[in-house]
């Protein structure tokens, strides 16, 4: 098995009302991202992010990375169609700090979804790449 891991959060577990309408709305902005990501019957996931369902949703802010302006927008649209509610325009958001462009949305549960984009970087690598051997049983 190989996962792509950042630097900083192993993973990000969100728990939602509605599996069905959760797996609509982050198919479509994962879709517009270019992530992958699997779905099962229980819960969907792309690399340290994880889905399921629960009495008690969630409500955290979580902003996905994008490699330029296009994608933020891509991102909105695809997020607002698939029955996010817009909370921020994409555009730059110069009171984070100049160049700092980004979309907001709230998911099916009302957590703060963002894409963003910081403009053009060298990064030292794409992703930290884990592989190891499952254990059976």
């Amino acid at each position: 098995m190989e996962l792509k891991r950042g630097r900083l959060i192993d993973h990000v577990h969100l728990r939602a009302r509605d599996l069905k309408a959760s797996k609509a709305f982050y198919g479509a902005v994962f879709d517009a991202l270019g992530i992958p990501f699997h779905q099962e019957e229980t819960h969907l996931w792309a690399d340290e992010f994880w889905i399921d369902t629960g009495e008690t949703p969630t409500h955290v802010h979580l902003a996905f990375q994008a490699p330029d302006q296009e994608t933020v927008q891509r991102f909105h649209a695809a997020a607002l169609k698939a029955g996010g509610r817009d909370n921020g325009a994409p555009g730059e958001r110069a009171e984070y700090r100049p160049g700092y462009y980004a979309a907001f949305v709230l998911d099916p549960d009302g957590n703060n979804i963002e894409a963003v984009y910081h403009g053009p970087a060298d990064r030292s690598a794409d992703a930290v790449t884990l592989t190891f051997e499952m254990s059976g049983g």
